[in-house]
């Protein structure tokens, strides 16, 4: 053998895939995942950032999608950050997510605010078909931190 031996600890998982309610029950779960995940692998992900942009992917797939099909949530370590995917069975695309509306919300209306909370926060968003439907999702930057 040429060289030092080095121990290599076993790969850690960096992605975690759940399936969720298609009920508003959703949305405090999926925001405990996110918490709980950065949190075990020690990542630098804005934590609340992160947990309230799912929290806003989540609702929208509960509100703008019909059926009881579970909505599917993926989240992932990168390298250089920490991603969030939402897959649900309605394949229409989410209006304004990579098209920013050039109006402002209507202050007086409940809706709206979302999808312009996660082109804002967010260092990228987007939205691809699937076989079953389509998943929406954000990048946050962040790196895991050294043991």
């Amino acid at each position: 053998m040429n060289g030092t031996a080095v121990y290599e600890p076993p790969a850690i998982p960096t992605s975690w895939r759940v399936a969720l309610p298609h009920t508003t029950a959703a949305v405090p779960v999926a925001r405990a995942l996110v918490r709980t995940a950065l949190a075990e692998r020690e990542h630098s992900a804005d934590c609340d950032t992160a947990e309230l942009l799912t929290a806003e992917l989540v609702a929208n797939a509960v509100e703008h999608t019909s059926g009881a099909t579970p909505i599917e949530l993926v989240l992932r370590l990168l390298p250089a950050g920490f991603q969030v995917e939402v897959h649900d069975a309605d394949p229409e695309p989410p209006r304004d997510l990579t098209r920013p509306n050039l109006g402002l919300p209507d202050p007086w209306q409940e809706h709206g605010r979302g999808l312009l909370l996660i082109r804002s926060l967010s260092s990228s968003c987007g939205h691809r078909p699937t076989e079953s439907g389509k998943v929406v999702w954000f990048r946050l930057p962040g790196q895991r931190r050294p043991v």
